[in-house]
């Protein structure tokens, strides 16, 4: 019977274990071996399968993203325009009064229109059109308390600006591009507001 010659390790250079809490010098019997022991090569396993099932995830999330954006209509992307809108009109008027009635008391403040919506939509996301107010009084109960509105708005942005506000304007049709555009921007805006907010409190 001829005797069998013991196998060699692949290599004679030691490698270090690919677990990072172990890191132990090992010599790899295969060339594809990157752990020094059994326990390390579950470990390794088991993070592989962790990562596939995270890129799995990661992959499904993106295509339900994709799917949900074709059953968008045109309304929720105003709505998703006007919420980013918003977002950074209430950190432009951080502090301030109510624009309509001027209290300046702890309760909820909203993005308030000048003109409103629905009678000048052209200056839905126009920001000398839009100022801090408190929700229940002037804005809901008093559909906005237009006329104190008016007499702080001219002082806070001027008799030319106000008069460019009320007079005439083109009207504007919205497409989804432009309403992409618009919650980009006030994003990227509220995003360099903060930063500079931060800033300064330094």
């Amino acid at each position: 019977m001829i005797a069998r010659k013991p196998l060699k390790a692949v290599s004679e250079k030691p490698k270090k274990c690919a677990v990072r809490t172990c890191r132990a010098p090992f010599i790899p019997k295969q060339s594809f071996e990157k752990w020094c022991s059994p326990d390390c090569a579950v470990l390794i396993i088991k993070a592989a399968e962790a990562n596939k099932r995270l890129a799995f995830e990661q992959r499904e999330r993106r295509e339900i993203k994709v799917r949900k954006e074709k059953l968008k209509g045109r309304g929720d992307y105003a709505k998703t325009a006007q919420d980013a809108f918003n977002a950074y009109i209430r950190a432009r008027d951080a502090g301030q009064p109510c624009i309509s009635c001027g209290t300046t008391a702890d309760v909820q403040y909203c993005a308030g229109h000048y003109r409103t919506v629905g009678a000048c939509p052209e200056l839905r996301y126009e920001p000398l059109n839009v100022h801090r107010q408190c929700n229940k009084n002037c804005n809901l109960e008093k559909s906005g308390n237009i006329v104190e509105y008016r007499i702080r708005l001219v002082r806070k942005i001027g008799a030319e600006a106000l008069a460019w506000l009320e007079g005439p304007h083109e009207p504007k049709k919205y497409t989804i591009e432009d309403l992409q555009q618009i919650a980009a921007l006030y994003r990227l805006k509220l995003r360099e507001l903060k930063k500079q907010q931060e800033a300064s409190h330094v």
